[in-house]
């Protein structure tokens, strides 16, 4: 196995990396894109608890949705290739990050809020200066959970031909070549852990105000 899986880096290492960049190039354009619906929404559905529960209700009914049907559905609308499944996941990222973003401006204290008001703060201020930073903890987590889950989905993108590691999933599974499907499997949990580590070093630094005031 070991021997099969060093033949194939040494081959075809090239047509790797170039799987790996469309793999990303997918995953980056569809949190791209839910980040953009997902976190103006959240920050509208905070005004109340009321939006709060209905964009939780909504976000729940999309995230049972599997992400193969979503695919399956677009293909008729959008052809086959990147679109339909920069489309499905799309949908499958935004329900981490709307309930997120809801739960966090929603979380923000009304005696923090009330105090920076008193403190002759605007609108713009106040939403900047103060429930940005205190709701960026948990908004952000939401980011980091789609990140993952999106990684690990964008598999599917190979089996509409919009390329990417599960390529080599699909390509193992129908050639019963159990090196292409330990590469794919491996490069995908690998691609994962390393966006989530980079995403929790972007949160670490953005954090930095909290191991200031300690």
């Amino acid at each position: 196995m070991i021997e099969a899986i060093a033949t194939y880096f040494a081959q075809n290492g090239a047509d790797w990396l170039q799987m790996v960049a469309e793999h990303l190039a997918i995953s980056a354009t569809a949190l791209l894109a839910a980040c953009a619906l997902a976190l103006p929404l959240g920050v509208a559905c905070s005004a109340s608890a009321l939006t709060e529960r209905l964009a939780g209700g909504v976000a729940g009914v999309f995230r049972v949705i599997p992400s193969l049907a979503v695919l399956i559905l677009c293909v008729p609308v959008l052809g086959v290739g990147t679109p339909p499944a920069v489309a499905a996941l799309t949908v499958l990222a935004i329900p981490p990050i709307l309930i997120n973003t809801a739960v966090a401006f929603r979380s923000v204290p009304a005696a923090v809020i009330e105090a920076a008001l008193g403190m002759g703060m605007n609108r713009a201020q106040l939403f900047f200066s103060v429930k940005c930073p205190l709701a960026f903890p948990l908004a952000f987590a939401g980011v980091r959970t789609a990140a993952t889950e999106v990684i690990a989905s964008a598999t599917l993108a190979a089996y509409i031909g919009a390329g990417g590691l599960g390529v080599l999933i699909y390509t193992g599974l129908g050639a019963l070549r159990s090196d292409l499907l330990w590469i794919g499997g491996l490069s995908v949990a690998l691609l994962s852990l390393l966006v989530n580590r980079g995403l929790a070093l972007v949160d670490a630094r953005m954090r930095r105000y909290e191991r200031a005031g300690r």
